[in-house]
């Protein structure tokens, strides 16, 4: 008789930019550890459109969660922050600590079925730090995952556990529980952040979600250890927990579409259009799934690629203070005769909504990707050895950037933030430094190439990242032994 597989709950935040490396890491866990089943929770209209993302013959098991966005004075069906505007955000994160009950339910009923078994564990997202109680509670093994990186997650960590920025006596400060980063500056800092004065909705969350991760038996990352050793540094001196690096885990192509990733342009046409491009010669552009830009942004953006000759696919989105879902007017947004223009030549690319970013950027044709630099797109260019260059939009994405820059030397920034203003002359140089063939854009690239390297020794069998994986299952293993010991 075969012996009864370990059960593994995983609980991403109802975000595409949370639920990808949640679905991610359980494809990874099926397809590789061969003892452990997973079941994935979320609430009802992200289920249904998760269904589609799972093979049929995969063992994942999706299961829903009991939530109604209208109770909590959210638009109707909005249960994924694809569909709200900004503001609307931070309610949906609150209105989200009311799945506790639910959950804690939820886990004694797979308790129940497996007769008396709980769960080997219980994988959480960083937004969820209620669980990590409720896990202690009920005697299951916790983990919060973070689909972001080791150095802009703790940077982000550190910055919401204290505001420095509200008593600092000039626009620069220190962190001062963690010296280890250069100074950040004001401008550095999301919205969220730089407006935030501790009773606000976003610090009064956060307020309660970070020092929930105390509870938690660990972090996980979705990141390297061997570039990423700082941010990873700071959570075992922080929370005196273990930390796993067990990254890059990546969603492929045929998986995002599947997982309702929409594209506004086929493969086909994309690949046929990167085909007749020189090795390295196209600049990808995209701000991800939730951003876009201020209108005068667009303009000096569309202006700069144009000026910098250098073959470009842009993903384009209506600009700020229209509906981002709405259609593109490129006439009233763009330069005039731009789109004419770039047809003609065939020097761009405009792609409505989504693209295929995965097939993009491991093109031979792509030399770099203009991004805003939220950690999935971060690692996707990586692993395919393309620099970028950041233009960070919100979250942690900033403090990325800095990273990229600073510590790795695999990006160059070009703006910050959506009410920045940009000249399009910037545009068109920082496009030249990483792409022309000057000493800094070799360095660059050199750079990526290593990452890439590294990133390609972590995930192999004995690689750095597949031990932390191992590591962590065997803590959450060791941890049950104990428990049913009691």
């Amino acid at each position: 008789m075969a012996a009864r597989k370990e059960n593994i709950v995983m609980l991403p935040f109802m975000a595409q930019g949370h639920i990808i490396p949640f679905l991610a890491l359980a494809f990874h866990i099926e397809r590789t550890r061969k003892d452990y089943t997973i079941t994935f929770v979320n609430t009802p209209l992200n289920i249904k459109k998760l269904r589609s993302s799972i093979p049929p013959q995969s063992s994942i098991r999706l299961l829903e969660i009991p939530f109604n966005s209208s109770d909590h004075g959210l638009p109707p069906n909005s249960e994924n922050t694809d569909v709200l505007s900004y503001p609307h955000i931070i309610q949906l994160l609150h209105a989200a600590t009311t799945l506790e009950p639910a959950f804690k339910k939820l886990v004694l009923d797979i308790t129940d079925e497996q007769q008396g078994q709980p769960p080997v564990c219980i994988i959480a997202d960083m937004f969820f730090g209620w669980t990590a109680p409720v896990a202690k509670e009920l005697g299951v093994f916790h983990a919060i995952f973070s689909g972001g990186g080791g150095f802009g997650i703790s940077v982000y960590y550190s910055v919401w556990s204290s505001l420095p920025h509200r008593n600092a006596k000039s626009d620069e400060f220190e962190l001062d529980d963690f010296k280890e980063i250069s100074k950040l500056h004001v401008t550095q800092l999301p919205l969220t952040i730089s407006e935030a004065d501790g009773t606000d909705s976003w610090s009064v969350f956060q307020g309660k979600n970070l020092p929930a991760w105390f509870d938690s038996d660990g972090i996980l990352f979705n990141t390297v250890e061997e570039f990423d050793q700082i941010g990873l540094s700071y959570f075992k001196r922080k929370l005196n927990k273990p930390t796993w690096a067990i990254g890059p885990v990546l969603l492929s192509t045929e998986s995002r579409n599947r997982a309702g990733q929409e594209t506004g342009i086929s493969g086909a046409i994309c690949k046929e259009w990167l085909d007749e491009k020189p090795e390295n010669s196209v600049l990808y552009v995209s701000f991800g799934s939730n951003n876009t830009i201020s209108p005068s942004q667009m303009m000096q953006l569309a202006t700069g690629l144009e000026a910098s000759d250098k073959n470009f696919i842009w993903v384009v989105r209506p600009p700020l203070g229209f509906d981002i879902n709405s259609e593109f007017k490129g006439d009233e947004w763009l330069p005039e005769g731009f789109e004419k223009r770039i047809k003609e030549s065939r020097k761009g690319l405009l792609v409505h909504k989504w693209a295929p970013q995965v097939e993009i950027l491991s093109h031979n044709s792509t030399g770099a990707f203009l991004s805003h630099c939220g950690w999935n797109s971060v690692l996707e260019s990586l692993n395919n050895g393309v620099p970028l260059i950041g233009w960070a939009m919100a979250g942690e994405q900033f403090f990325n950037v800095k990273f990229l820059e600073e510590e790795l030397g695999v990006c160059v920034e070009l703006a910050r933030g959506k009410k920045c203003e940009v000249r399009y002359e910037d545009v068109k140089d920082k496009i030249e430094t990483v792409m022309s063939e000057t000493k800094t854009g070799a360095e660059i690239r050199r750079k990526a190439g290593e990452v890439k390297e590294m990133i390609k020794n972590a995930v192999k069998d004995e690689g750095c990242s597949s031990k932390a994986l191992d590591d962590f299952l065997q803590a959450a293993m060791s941890a049950r032994k104990k428990q049913s010991r009691f």
